[in-house]
């Protein structure tokens, strides 16, 4: 039985205190790239009570995501938007979804980015990363950026950490493993960068100033 949105936000509500739960209710967050990063991104944000999340990609689910994003095998074939607002709506019945089957360009990420808070980098491309990167930092300027970097291989959770390089600006990583180093990307490594991300979201938005 689906709770009613009264019981959803009190339960919320009991779990963080009112200050903070109205501070994330009221929250828009940006999700661009929905793989191992993003989706595991969006299931932190939506269990904890994020008001509205903006789901950004152009991809669709196949077999080779399963293994670290948070997608079904009844899903494959999917668009990741679609696919990933179903399950979120399963866990967080009251959150907002807004989609954008469409790639990030130079072009369009003023018009997709614009109504965001904070604005959540989740690319596997460096030269997506990097784009998106400038272009929040050159158009969009006043939004918070948490972007991720190196979080492949099975080196020691312990070097994943969160650094705060700018008052906007957070990455997330080890910021030295790559996927052509080695095994490529482990779920649980990803899942961990996924978490800081997540976590530093929270923090921006509960007003939090140390990372």
């Amino acid at each position: 039985m689906i709770p009613t949105r009264e019981e959803w936000q009190r339960t919320l509500t009991e779990r963080h205190g009112e200050e903070l739960q109205k501070k994330l209710s009221g929250a828009t967050v940006a999700i661009c790239g929905l793989g191992g990063l993003g989706s595991n991104i969006a299931v932190s944000l939506a269990r904890v009570g994020i008001g509205k999340l903006i789901l950004i990609d152009f991809d669709m689910v196949d077999i080779t995501n399963l293994h670290r994003q948070q997608y079904k095998a009844e899903q494959i074939g999917m668009s990741k938007t679609d696919a990933l607002a179903q399950n979120l709506s399963e866990i967080a019945p009251y959150l907002e979804i807004e989609q954008h089957n469409v790639k990030v360009t130079t072009d369009n990420i003023v018009g997709l980015l614009h109504n965001a808070d904070i604005i959540c980098e989740a690319f596997d491309r460096p030269e997506e990363k990097s784009m998106l990167v400038d272009c929040v930092f050159e158009m969009l300027s006043d939004k918070y950026l948490v972007s991720g970097s190196g979080m492949a291989g099975l080196g020691s959770a312990n070097l994943i950490k969160t650094r705060k390089l700018t008052s906007h600006f957070i990455l997330c990583g080890d910021e030295i493993s790559d996927i052509s180093d080695g095994m490529g990307l482990v779920c649980s490594r990803v899942m961990l960068c996924a978490a800081h991300q997540a976590h530093a979201v929270i923090r921006i938005i509960a007003g939090e100033k140390d990372f």
